[in-house]
This record gives C-alpha cells, structure tokens and sequence, in this order.
C-alpha cells in the first residue's frame, strides 16, 4: 500500500513471476526482519547479520518496512553494516 514492488531480476531462476515472487519472500534477512518485528521491544533497533550482500529487493523492503512500523533496522552484510530508519539508509543508497 506504500509502493513496495518486488525487483524480480533478484531471482536468477528460470522460472515465472509469480514463482519469482514466492522465492524472494523468502529470503533469509527478510524473515530474520520479520521474526526481530514480532518479537523484540518496539524501542529496541532490529539487527540482522547477512554474510552475503544484501540483494536490492532486500534493500528496498528494509527501506519500506523502516518506514511503516517506525523502527530502526540494522543489517550487516558482507560489506558494509546498513541502518534503515524512517525510509531511509545510512549508506544515502550508495549501496
């Protein structure tokens, strides 16, 4: 509802959208995120450790989901740590 489309060249299978689609919900930092908004304290930041870099439709979701639930998401991934808050990145999208 706030504009968040899936960038389906993420997915580097051979496969039709809506399977693109299924395959990029469940990536790893977006469940980690998900568990870390239902069960931590709503002051505390959400912190997700990645040992790959983090792809762009990860990206954009942590920017969306900073936004609508009002929290603070930190990500560290193979190269950088990213803080999402508010819709924004630390990183000014340099990523």
């Amino acid at each position: 509802m706030v504009g968040y489309v899936s960038n389906l060249s993420c997915v580097l299978h051979d496969v039709d959208d809506e399977d693109k689609e299924h395959i990029l919900n469940y990536h790893s930092e977006k469940l980690a995120m998900a568990f870390g908004i239902m069960k931590i304290d709503p002051e505390m930041s959400v912190q997700v450790t990645n040992n790959l870099r983090i792809c762009n439709d990860c990206y954009s979701a942590f920017k969306f989901v900073s936004y609508v639930y009002g929290r603070k998401i930190v990500v560290r991934d193979a190269y950088r740590f990213h803080h999402f808050q508010d819709g924004t990145c630390s990183c000014n999208d340099y990523w």
